[in-house]
C-alpha cells in the first residue's frame, strides 16, 4: 500500500498552526496590562508596591546595607500624618511607611504626600528638627518605641506636581530627642536615601 502525501495546502495550514502556538506568549507580553501613569500609581498599586518589603542603602562608609519594611500605615489626612511646618498646598492624601535598618539600630517613617499641584517650600521653623512627616509606630518589633518625639532628623524629596516624600528618622531603643542634638551621618544617610527610593519608584 502507498502512503498518502499530505498536499502543499495541508502542510501550509500545519505550519500556521505551529506559528500561532509560538507566538502565543509574545503575543501574551506584547499585551500585557500597561504599567499605571505616574500620576495614578499611588492610587493602581497595592501598598506592597509602593513600600516594598526591603529596599537597598549604603552607609557613609560604602559599605553596603538595607531598609526592611517594619509596618504600613493606613492611608491618612495629610493633617494627620505631616507636621503643621510640613503641611503641602492641595495634599490630597498621606500614604505612611516604617522602615528599619538591617542591624535595628535606626528606624525611619516615610510619608508620601499625594499632591494635586506643584509643593511650596518646606516652612522655615525654630525647631532644628525639619517639619516632616509624624512617626508611624509599629507595636510588637523594632519600631514600636518610634514617635514623635523620638525622630531626630528628615529629609524630603520631590518638587514635582504628584508626590513629595518625607522622611523622620531615630533610633529603635526609644531615646528622645534633646534641643540641639545632632543626627549622626548613617541616620541622616538613611533618611535621605529612603525617600530618595520611595520617590524613585513612583516616578520613575
Amino acid at each position: 500500500m502507498h502512503g498518502t502525501e499530505a498536499s502543499p495546502s495541508s502542510r501550509f495550514e500545519a505550519d500556521v498552526i505551529r506559528l500561532s502556538i509560538a507566538l502565543i506568549p509574545i503575543i501574551a507580553m506584547t499585551w500585557a496590562p500597561a504599567e499605571p501613569p505616574v500620576a495614578e500609581r499611588w492610587r493602581a498599586w497595592p501598598a506592597s508596591e509602593v513600600f516594598p518589603a526591603r529596599l537597598p542603602g549604603t552607609t557613609p562608609s560604602g559599605a553596603r546595607t538595607a531598609y526592611v519594611l517594619a509596618g504600613i500605615a493606613p492611608e491618612a489626612p495629610c493633617a494627620r500624618a505631616f507636621h503643621p511646618g510640613a503641611l503641602l498646598r492641595g495634599c490630597l492624601t498621606a500614604l505612611r511607611a516604617t522602615y528599619v535598618d538591617t542591624t535595628q539600630t535606626f528606624v525611619a517613617t516615610a510619608g508620601v504626600a499625594v499632591l494635586t499641584g506643584a509643593p511650596p517650600p518646606p516652612a522655615e521653623r525654630g525647631d532644628p528638627r525639619p517639619a516632616t512627616v509624624t512617626p508611624y509606630t509599629v507595636p510588637g518589633g523594632p519600631a514600636e518605641l518610634f514617635g514623635t518625639r523620638q525622630y531626630i532628623t528628615g529629609a524630603r524629596i520631590g518638587s514635582g506636581p504628584r508626590y513629595v516624600v518625607m522622611t523622620a528618622a531615630g533610633y529603635t531603643d526609644g531615646r528622645p530627642y534633646t534641643k540641639g542634638q545632632g543626627a549622626p551621618p548613617r541616620l541622616r544617610g538613611m533618611a535621605r536615601e529612603l525617600a530618595t527610593a520611595l520617590h524613585r519608584r513612583l516616578t520613575g
